[in-house]
């Protein structure tokens, strides 16, 4: 069994984490009227304690980058456990897979982890349940995409599929 590609699954998880930051960010005041803010604090919360919850649901340097560190760190993680599930299949099964593992995570955190952060059961909506699946699926993605480059560009004559 051929291991993961550690440094695919580390980009595939901060190629990832953005694509769910930059959708929830957007989403959120798009869609549900809240501040842009919200969804980082919420993240932030987690090391930093309920104290940093909306409202006021604005900007703070020191909760932003502990959310973006820790929101990173999370999507690496997610990243190599979906690309050691996707490795193996075509592109195709790989974005199925992702979508599911992102729905997964999303009822994990929305429904389990309420019991240790309560202030998660506020963002159950779609907006997240969809930016969940994105991360997913652009996890997936990412992993498939780099793990092919990685392949071709240490052995050039490795057949690609």
């Amino acid at each position: 069994m051929k291991a993961i590609n550690m440094k695919a699954a580390v980009l595939a998880g901060i190629i990832a984490g953005l694509i769910f930051l930059v959708l929830e960010m957007v989403m959120v005041p798009l869609f549900l009227g809240g501040s842009p803010w919200g969804p980082p604090r919420m993240i932030g919360a987690i090391a930093l304690g309920k104290g940093v919850l909306p409202p006021p649901a604005t900007f703070d340097i020191g909760v932003v980058l502990v959310a973006i560190v820790l929101h990173m760190i999370l999507s690496i993680v997610y990243a190599a456990v979906i690309g050691f599930l996707v490795k193996g299949m075509t592109l195709t099964k790989a974005l199925a897979v992702g979508a599911v593992i992102g729905l997964v995570i999303y009822f994990v955190n929305f429904y389990v982890m309420t019991g240790i952060f309560p202030w998660f059961a506020m963002a159950r909506n779609w907006v997240s349940a969809f930016a969940h699946v994105s991360f997913g699926i652009g996890a997936a993605w990412a992993y498939k995409g780099l793990q092919e480059h990685h392949t071709t560009h240490e052995n050039p004559s490795a057949k690609t599929i």
